[in-house]
């Protein structure tokens, strides 16, 4: 799907708005060849470009935008999850039993299972055990994603397969959580612990023909969502593998652009290495569908798991450190910078996005003027006297609209449980500083549609619940920009923006077709608004049905 149209064939598309980019006014049509936009304007003049040998296709309305891009996404991971049991919406310990229950009667032949999303608000107490598992899956080993994806949930039998017992270490920057009585682990593991034991022994059990079939689910529901790119933050060996094996076959209908996952080491030198690895696949990885660019740092948790790094303690007092702190980060960032490639942060508490942006200062103090695109990934919550560090560094921000919906903010507002929580995903503060504001999903620890991620944006409503409350309303954002930091801004924080990200002639032919217009029927319409049709390189990688 990744090979353009022919040269010599041109298609015209009418009958829609479209929406066109920042700074550019609004158009009736347009012309495409081959994998390129001839004309962007109005349709008399679309006609007479297109000529009259041109394909047409009449949209009925709604709106054309350029193609999504989701600026922070992980691809594997998504496919993945798409084969799980779904948590996200499970309101109580009992609903998640009963889908666990519901799952292993449909799957009696698999030797786990692996459900994801489950959220700390549905767990008594906040604190999941391994025996809430077994009461409902005794034989077999369980493994649930959080939501987050930053710690899992497993049953005793997983435990006994990942041959975690009373003696076994936390890892750094890791817990392993244990019963304060009897020293036995209790079946929750988050951050480091889960990274180091549970992902690699599941990694281990998949087969090529797995991560294959991952990949293609993942990136066929991007494109019937209306995403024509992605950034994936968390790319290994073996997920490049299956990309490039899709690439060869051209069956990307995606442009996917990665940054290699940096794993916590034990020293600088182990950090180092891992920096040169990411800058030969760099240089080896350059095509417009499938391109390495730079490297992606954890130095944080989440704040619903009270893992994130703040600099005063949450509500119930507990204060925890970073996972990279500055003397560790701060060398492997000014390599990673010195080598040309772009650094990508995951940072959620204000403590993370300060020792990230110190780090960042070091770079520039360290290597000199350079061109520098690097990001912060998630910037959930800032102190204020760092706000403006953003701009002054030329920071992307990278967010999240839909990790702001108050359907899932109960367990991190009660977490911080001060005036913090009414400073939380401040997008315009942050992009008024000049820095770039990039909006992705972060899928699979969210759904990977723009639509409802553009609804919180605009309005910081539930795009889950529309009875609830708007979650501080005054960081709301107008419709146009929204979609600006969905579009351009998010190819440009990926250094795509020449091509891609607006609508005019020259640029890819990457645009995406929505059925109805919310500039005109007013926001709540994207929340019942569907993708029509998906466009990416001249290609039509998804048609709903019924459609021309």
């Amino acid at each position: 799907m990744s090979n353009p149209r022919p040269a010599d064939r041109t298609t015209l598309y009418r009958g829609a708005a479209v929406f066109t980019g920042p700074g550019s006014p609004p158009a009736e049509a347009l012309a495409v060849r081959g994998d390129r936009l001839v004309h962007v304007g109005s349709a008399a003049e679309a006609v007479e470009v297109a000529g009259s040998g041109a394909d047409v296709v009449d949209l009925d309305g709604g709106l054309v935008v350029p193609g999504f891009v989701d600026a922070h996404t992980h691809v594997l991971m998504t496919g993945d999850a798409l084969t799980r049991v779904h948590l996200r919406d499970a309101r109580d310990l009992g609903e998640i039993q009963r889908r666990i229950r519901d799952w292993t009667t449909a799957h009696p032949d698999a030797p786990r299972v692996l459900g994801t999303g489950w959220l700390f608000s549905a767990v008594p107490g906040g604190r999941p055990t391994r025996e809430m598992l077994d009461a409902v899956c005794p034989d077999r080993p369980v493994y649930l994603d959080a939501n987050d994806y930053h710690s899992v949930w497993v049953n005793s039998r997983a435990l006994e397969e990942l041959g975690i017992g009373r003696d076994t270490p936390d890892p750094v920057g890791g817990t392993i959580a244990r019963d304060p009585r009897t020293g036995e682990a209790t079946g929750f593991i988050d951050e480091t612990a889960m990274q180091d034991i549970v992902w690699p022994f599941l990694a281990a059990r998949r087969t090529d023909a797995d991560r294959d079939h991952h990949l293609s689910a993942a990136v066929t529901a991007y494109a019937e969502a209306g995403i024509t790119g992605v950034v994936d933050m968390a790319v290994d060996e073996l997920g490049l593998a299956a990309m490039d094996r899709a690439h060869r076959a051209g069956d990307l209908p995606v442009r996917i652009v990665g940054h290699w996952f940096m794993e916590r080491a034990g020293d600088t030198a182990a950090h180092l290495a891992q920096v040169e690895t990411a800058a030969r696949l760099a240089r080896e990885h350059r095509s417009p569908w499938l391109r390495m660019t730079g490297v992606k740092f954890v130095v944080d948790g989440v704040i619903d798991g009270c893992t994130a790094a703040l600099t005063a303690p949450y509500a119930n007092g507990a204060l925890p450190g970073p996972i990279w702190d500055l003397d560790t980060l701060a060398p492997a960032v000014a390599a990673a910078d010195a080598a040309g490639l772009q650094i990508a942060v995951h940072a959620i508490g204000d403590q993370a996005a300060r020792i990230t942006l110190d780090a960042l200062e070091h770079a520039v103090a360290t290597n000199g003027p350079r061109p520098r695109r690097h990001r912060i990934e998630h910037l959930e919550y800032v102190d204020p006297a760092d706000v403006p560090r953003l701009g002054r560094l030329g920071v992307t921000a990278s967010m999240q609209p839909v990790h702001a919906d108050p359907a899932v903010q109960d367990n991190w507002r009660a977490m911080l449980g001060d005036s913090r929580v009414e400073r939380g995903y401040a997008w315009p503060e942050y992009s008024a500083t000049g820095a770039r504001l990039a909006f992705g999903t972060d899928a699979p620890t969210a759904p990977h549609s723009p639509l409802p991620n553009l609804y919180v944006a605009t309005t910081r409503r539930s795009a889950l619940d529309r009875s609830l409350p708007a979650n501080v309303p005054a960081f709301a954002l107008p419709l146009a920009d929204a979609l600006q930091h969905a579009t351009y801004d998010a190819a440009w924080s990926c250094c795509a923006e020449e091509e891609r990200g607006a609508l005019s002639p020259g640029r890819l032919a990457d645009f995406t077709v929505i059925d109805r217009d919310p500039f005109t029927e007013g926001v709540d319409s994207l929340l019942e608004a569907r993708v029509v049709r998906t466009v990416a390189g001249g290609v039509a990688t998804h048609q709903a049905a019924g459609t021309g």
